[in-house]
């Protein structure tokens, strides 16, 4: 990898984006989580750092943490900016469940399971982003965990 790229990789800062934003939440859903303090998606994945916090959160909200685990997921795709909350529901459908997850993904493989998808629901290819976009979100989602180390 060259120098630059990884300079520019290394400058990648994770996204926070308000919980209104997040794709398949109802505004009963949003409402709950502002009345808990979780107005952006960077509260979301800090409250539910741990399996413990995650129930705890649940059981406050009194939703079953299936849910919790969704808003969660989304959000922690969300911070990667090429992503978003444009794309992390397409993400979480096509089997990416973390940015951990996506930083460790091999490009072909995950734009493979994107154009799957499309077809599959929408019986459409031409809606899937093109694969140097997948290589964009896989190569800030390694910046962002390269950050945290």
């Amino acid at each position: 990898m060259s120098r630059l790229k990884q300079t520019r990789m290394s400058r990648v800062l994770s996204c926070n984006w308000s919980v209104e934003e997040l794709p398949g939440l109802s505004e009963q859903d949003k409402l709950q989580l502002h009345n808990c303090g979780i107005d952006s998606t960077n509260q979301l994945v800090k409250e539910g750092k741990t399996l413990q916090k995650r129930t705890e959160l649940a059981n406050k909200l009194q939703m079953h943490l299936t849910y919790i685990n969704k808003w969660i997921a989304l959000a922690d795709l969300a911070r990667v900016p090429s992503i978003g909350t444009e794309y992390c529901g397409l993400l979480l459908h096509a089997g990416v469940i973390s940015v951990v997850q996506l930083a460790q993904i091999p490009t072909h493989r995950l734009h493979k399971q994107i154009l799957r998808l499309q077809v599959a629901t929408m019986q459409r290819s031409d809606l899937c982003p093109a694969v140097d976009v997948v290589q964009q979100w896989i190569q800030e989602a390694q910046a962002i965990q390269s950050e945290k180390c």
